[in-house]
């Protein structure tokens, strides 16, 4: 009965050891979780917008645009002004990048172009 009681306590211990190693695993594993999720959550977020100059000569080039681009990958919002022929695109810069979305609309078979001012900075 003696021995069966010392067994008993030691694997006890060895069983109170293994829960908290097991704990400190999963804590571990939790806190490295969570900050890479919040690194990623920062990158993710930027925005920027392009404004390119395109050959829109008529509504229906406009439209053509207009319903194509916004399918294209990050684009958040975009804007046409057929007046002057520009167009504006809001993109995520995580999920793609000005060459293209240049390369986006030239596929449909406009000339296009980044707008810059003056100062060679682009325009927003």
């Amino acid at each position: 009965m003696n021995g069966e009681l010392k067994i008993n306590r030691k694997s006890k211990i060895i069983n109170l050891k293994i829960m908290k190693v097991v704990q400190i695993i999963l804590a571990a594993v939790f806190l490295l979780g969570t900050v890479t999720v919040s690194a990623q959550d920062k990158t993710k977020n930027k925005e920027e917008s392009v404004v390119f100059s395109v050959n829109l000569h008529c509504h229906n080039c406009e439209q053509k645009v207009k319903k194509n681009i916004p399918y294209e990958k990050g684009v958040k919002d975009l804007t046409t002004n057929l007046e002057k022929q520009l167009v504006t695109i809001k993109y995520q810069t995580d999920k793609t990048d000005k060459a293209k979305l240049k390369k986006s609309i030239e596929k449909l078979g406009f000339t296009c172009e980044e707008v810059k001012d003056d100062g060679g900075k682009a325009v927003h």
